[in-house]
Protein backbone atom coordinates (compact mmCIF):
# COMPACT_ATOMS: atom_id res chain seq x y z
CA UNK A 1 0.00 0.00 0.00
CA UNK A 2 2.71 2.12 0.42
CA UNK A 3 4.64 1.50 -2.40
CA UNK A 4 1.39 2.12 -4.32
CA UNK A 5 0.86 5.60 -2.38
CA UNK A 6 4.88 6.58 -3.08
CA UNK A 7 4.69 5.49 -6.87
CA UNK A 8 1.55 7.86 -7.33
CA UNK A 9 2.90 10.68 -5.46
CA UNK A 10 5.81 10.23 -7.98
CA UNK A 11 3.92 9.62 -10.89
CA UNK A 12 2.02 13.40 -9.89
CA UNK A 13 5.02 15.07 -9.37
CA UNK A 14 7.00 14.29 -13.14
CA UNK A 15 3.26 14.76 -14.80
CA UNK A 16 3.59 18.45 -13.20
CA UNK A 17 6.89 18.98 -14.38
CA UNK A 18 6.52 17.64 -17.95
CA UNK A 19 3.15 20.03 -17.79
CA UNK A 20 5.37 22.76 -17.09
CA UNK A 21 7.74 22.36 -19.65
CA UNK A 22 5.36 21.56 -21.99
CA UNK A 23 5.74 24.93 -23.70
CA UNK A 24 9.50 26.16 -24.02
CA UNK A 25 11.03 28.89 -25.41
CA UNK A 26 13.86 28.82 -28.19
CA UNK A 27 15.58 32.44 -28.45
CA UNK A 28 17.44 34.22 -31.53
CA UNK A 29 18.91 38.03 -30.81
CA UNK A 30 20.03 39.65 -33.74
CA UNK A 31 22.80 40.59 -32.27
CA UNK A 32 24.50 39.72 -28.61
CA UNK A 33 26.80 42.40 -28.12
CA UNK A 34 26.93 46.10 -28.21
CA UNK A 35 29.94 48.00 -28.59
CA UNK A 36 29.82 51.66 -27.69
CA UNK A 37 32.29 53.91 -29.55
CA UNK A 38 32.70 57.84 -29.32
CA UNK A 39 29.78 58.32 -32.09
CA UNK A 40 27.14 55.76 -30.19
CA UNK A 41 23.86 57.40 -30.60
CA UNK A 42 21.83 53.84 -29.56
CA UNK A 43 20.75 50.72 -31.01
CA UNK A 44 18.03 48.53 -31.80
CA UNK A 45 17.97 44.39 -30.99
CA UNK A 46 15.81 42.67 -32.78
CA UNK A 47 14.15 39.74 -30.61
CA UNK A 48 12.95 36.81 -32.21
CA UNK A 49 12.19 33.18 -31.14
CA UNK A 50 9.61 30.12 -31.45
CA UNK A 51 7.71 27.70 -28.45
CA UNK A 52 9.03 24.39 -28.48
CA UNK A 53 5.75 22.33 -27.74
CA UNK A 54 5.77 18.44 -27.05
CA UNK A 55 1.89 18.34 -27.46
CA UNK A 56 -0.77 20.48 -29.34
CA UNK A 57 -1.91 23.64 -28.77
CA UNK A 58 -3.68 23.63 -25.42
CA UNK A 59 -7.21 24.71 -25.73
CA UNK A 60 -8.22 27.67 -23.72
CA UNK A 61 -6.77 31.16 -23.63
CA UNK A 62 -4.09 32.23 -26.01
CA UNK A 63 -0.42 32.38 -25.63
CA UNK A 64 1.11 35.63 -24.26
CA UNK A 65 5.06 36.49 -24.72
CA UNK A 66 6.92 39.02 -21.70
CA UNK A 67 10.07 40.79 -22.81
CA UNK A 68 11.89 42.37 -20.61
CA UNK A 69 15.87 43.85 -20.78
CA UNK A 70 17.13 44.73 -17.58
CA UNK A 71 20.53 46.41 -17.40
CA UNK A 72 23.11 47.07 -14.44
CA UNK A 73 21.14 47.85 -11.58
CA UNK A 74 23.06 50.16 -8.74
CA UNK A 75 21.62 51.99 -5.80
CA UNK A 76 20.79 56.22 -5.99
CA UNK A 77 19.23 58.66 -4.34
CA UNK A 78 15.90 60.45 -5.65
CA UNK A 79 15.94 64.06 -4.23
CA UNK A 80 12.96 66.19 -3.68
CA UNK A 81 13.12 69.85 -4.79
CA UNK A 82 10.93 72.80 -3.15
CA UNK A 83 11.01 76.32 -3.63
CA UNK A 84 11.92 78.59 -0.79
CA UNK A 85 12.36 81.72 -0.79
CA UNK A 86 12.25 82.30 -4.43
CA UNK A 87 15.07 79.63 -4.56
CA UNK A 88 14.99 75.60 -5.46
CA UNK A 89 16.64 73.46 -2.73
CA UNK A 90 16.51 70.03 -1.99
CA UNK A 91 14.51 68.78 0.46
CA UNK A 92 13.48 64.97 1.50
CA UNK A 93 15.28 62.18 0.16
CA UNK A 94 14.53 58.42 -0.56
CA UNK A 95 18.07 55.65 -0.81
CA UNK A 96 16.99 53.15 -3.57
CA UNK A 97 18.30 49.79 -2.47
CA UNK A 98 18.40 48.67 -6.97
CA UNK A 99 17.66 50.11 -9.77
CA UNK A 100 18.46 49.29 -13.10
CA UNK A 101 20.04 51.82 -15.62
CA UNK A 102 18.20 50.53 -18.39
CA UNK A 103 15.13 48.59 -18.22
CA UNK A 104 12.55 47.62 -21.07
CA UNK A 105 9.02 45.48 -20.86
CA UNK A 106 7.49 44.61 -24.06
CA UNK A 107 4.17 42.43 -24.16
CA UNK A 108 2.19 41.13 -26.44
CA UNK A 109 -1.14 42.60 -25.18
CA UNK A 110 -1.95 44.91 -22.46
CA UNK A 111 0.50 43.88 -19.02
CA UNK A 112 -2.49 44.16 -16.90
CA UNK A 113 -4.34 41.32 -18.98
CA UNK A 114 -1.28 39.52 -19.75
CA UNK A 115 0.27 39.18 -16.23
CA UNK A 116 -1.41 38.87 -13.05
CA UNK A 117 -0.32 40.96 -10.42
CA UNK A 118 0.80 37.93 -8.25
CA UNK A 119 3.28 36.63 -10.89
CA UNK A 120 4.76 40.25 -11.42
CA UNK A 121 5.76 40.04 -7.60
CA UNK A 122 7.38 36.91 -8.00
CA UNK A 123 9.28 37.52 -10.86
CA UNK A 124 9.39 41.50 -10.36
CA UNK A 125 8.71 42.26 -14.12
CA UNK A 126 6.97 45.68 -14.63
CA UNK A 127 9.15 48.20 -14.64
CA UNK A 128 8.06 49.47 -10.66
CA UNK A 129 8.70 46.21 -9.69
CA UNK A 130 12.35 45.96 -10.80
CA UNK A 131 13.04 48.70 -8.42
CA UNK A 132 13.85 48.02 -4.99
CA UNK A 133 13.23 50.63 -2.44
CA UNK A 134 12.76 49.81 1.31
CA UNK A 135 14.58 52.15 3.13
CA UNK A 136 12.75 55.68 3.05
CA UNK A 137 12.88 57.49 6.46
CA UNK A 138 9.65 56.90 8.29
CA UNK A 139 9.11 60.95 8.36
CA UNK A 140 8.92 60.64 4.34
CA UNK A 141 4.50 59.54 3.89
CA UNK A 142 4.73 59.25 0.13
CA UNK A 143 7.69 57.42 -0.34
CA UNK A 144 6.05 55.51 -3.55
CA UNK A 145 6.29 58.87 -5.22
CA UNK A 146 9.99 59.18 -5.38
CA UNK A 147 9.96 55.89 -7.32
CA UNK A 148 7.37 57.03 -9.49
CA UNK A 149 9.70 60.21 -10.09
CA UNK A 150 12.24 58.26 -10.96
CA UNK A 151 10.44 55.98 -13.67
CA UNK A 152 9.09 59.63 -15.01
CA UNK A 153 12.92 61.16 -15.08
CA UNK A 154 14.07 58.08 -16.68
CA UNK A 155 11.59 57.57 -18.88
CA UNK A 156 11.67 60.71 -20.70
CA UNK A 157 15.11 59.69 -21.29
CA UNK A 158 14.03 56.35 -22.88
CA UNK A 159 15.89 54.24 -20.41
CA UNK A 160 12.59 52.92 -18.69
CA UNK A 161 10.54 51.58 -21.53
CA UNK A 162 6.81 49.59 -21.45
CA UNK A 163 5.71 48.84 -24.79
CA UNK A 164 2.53 47.64 -24.75
CA UNK A 165 1.32 44.79 -27.58
CA UNK A 166 4.46 45.40 -29.26
CA UNK A 167 5.45 41.77 -29.05
CA UNK A 168 3.66 40.05 -31.87
CA UNK A 169 2.87 36.15 -32.07
CA UNK A 170 1.94 34.10 -35.26
CA UNK A 171 0.07 30.97 -34.61
CA UNK A 172 1.05 30.99 -30.73
CA UNK A 173 4.36 29.70 -32.09
CA UNK A 174 6.58 32.27 -33.31
CA UNK A 175 7.21 35.84 -32.16
CA UNK A 176 9.73 38.77 -32.60
CA UNK A 177 9.61 42.20 -30.89
CA UNK A 178 12.51 45.32 -31.56
CA UNK A 179 14.19 46.69 -28.57
CA UNK A 180 15.63 50.38 -28.75
CA UNK A 181 18.75 50.87 -26.86
CA UNK A 182 19.61 54.25 -26.39
CA UNK A 183 22.62 56.42 -26.67
CA UNK A 184 23.38 56.78 -22.93
CA UNK A 185 23.67 52.79 -22.04
CA UNK A 186 25.61 51.74 -18.71
CA UNK A 187 28.56 49.31 -19.57
CA UNK A 188 28.08 45.55 -18.48
CA UNK A 189 25.30 42.25 -19.21
CA UNK A 190 21.72 42.93 -20.19
CA UNK A 191 19.74 40.04 -18.55
CA UNK A 192 17.01 39.44 -21.15
CA UNK A 193 14.10 37.27 -20.21
CA UNK A 194 11.45 35.93 -21.99
CA UNK A 195 7.93 34.84 -20.27
CA UNK A 196 5.50 32.78 -21.74
CA UNK A 197 1.94 33.11 -20.15
CA UNK A 198 -1.57 31.75 -20.32
CA UNK A 199 -4.36 33.81 -18.40
CA UNK A 200 -1.87 36.00 -16.70
CA UNK A 201 0.03 33.00 -15.28
CA UNK A 202 4.12 33.09 -16.43
CA UNK A 203 3.98 28.84 -17.89
CA UNK A 204 7.57 28.96 -18.77
CA UNK A 205 10.81 31.39 -18.82
CA UNK A 206 14.00 31.89 -20.32
CA UNK A 207 16.96 34.08 -19.68
CA UNK A 208 20.13 34.96 -21.42
CA UNK A 209 22.19 38.75 -21.97
CA UNK A 210 23.11 40.63 -24.14
CA UNK A 211 27.21 42.29 -23.64
CA UNK A 212 27.34 46.07 -23.73
CA UNK A 213 31.20 47.15 -23.49
CA UNK A 214 33.37 50.14 -24.54
CA UNK A 215 35.71 49.65 -26.78
CA UNK A 216 38.53 52.19 -28.82
CA UNK A 217 38.73 55.21 -27.53
CA UNK A 218 36.09 55.13 -25.04
CA UNK A 219 38.02 51.90 -23.17
CA UNK A 220 40.89 53.68 -23.03
CA UNK A 221 39.40 56.61 -21.60
CA UNK A 222 37.44 54.66 -19.23
CA UNK A 223 40.29 52.70 -18.08
CA UNK A 224 42.64 55.56 -17.81
CA UNK A 225 39.94 57.22 -15.59
CA UNK A 226 39.58 54.61 -13.45
CA UNK A 227 43.19 53.32 -13.24
CA UNK A 228 45.23 56.27 -13.61
CA UNK A 229 42.66 59.12 -12.42
CA UNK A 230 45.67 61.83 -11.81
CA UNK A 231 46.79 61.60 -14.85
CA UNK A 232 43.03 61.29 -16.27
CA UNK A 233 42.30 64.64 -14.39
CA UNK A 234 45.68 66.35 -15.49
CA UNK A 235 45.01 65.49 -19.27
CA UNK A 236 41.39 66.80 -19.28
CA UNK A 237 42.52 69.96 -17.72
CA UNK A 238 45.02 70.11 -20.93
CA UNK A 239 42.67 69.44 -23.62
CA UNK A 240 40.29 71.88 -22.04
CA UNK A 241 43.53 74.68 -21.80
CA UNK A 242 44.18 74.04 -25.22
CA UNK A 243 40.62 74.23 -26.76
CA UNK A 244 39.76 77.31 -24.49
CA UNK A 245 43.63 78.63 -26.19
CA UNK A 246 42.22 77.61 -29.78
CA UNK A 247 38.72 79.19 -29.31
CA UNK A 248 39.96 82.57 -28.77
CA UNK A 249 43.17 82.66 -31.23
CA UNK A 250 40.43 81.65 -34.00
CA UNK A 251 38.21 84.80 -32.66
CA UNK A 252 41.02 87.06 -32.85
CA UNK A 253 42.15 86.33 -36.15
CA UNK A 254 37.72 87.01 -37.16
CA UNK A 255 38.16 90.18 -35.10
CA UNK A 256 41.20 91.29 -36.82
Amino acid sequence: MGRRIISTLLALVFGLVATAQAEEVVLGLSKDKISITTNFAGSEILIFGAIKREEVIPEGPPLEVIVAVAGPSAPLTVRRKEKRLGIWVNTDAVEVDRAPSFYAVHTSGPLRDVLKDVEDLRHKISVPRAIRSVGAPPDIQDASSFTDALIRIRGRSNLYQLREASVTVTDQTLFRTAVQLPAALTEGDYATRIFLTRDGAVISSYETTIDVQKVGMERWLFELSRGQPLIYGIMSLAIAIAAGWTASAVFRIFRA
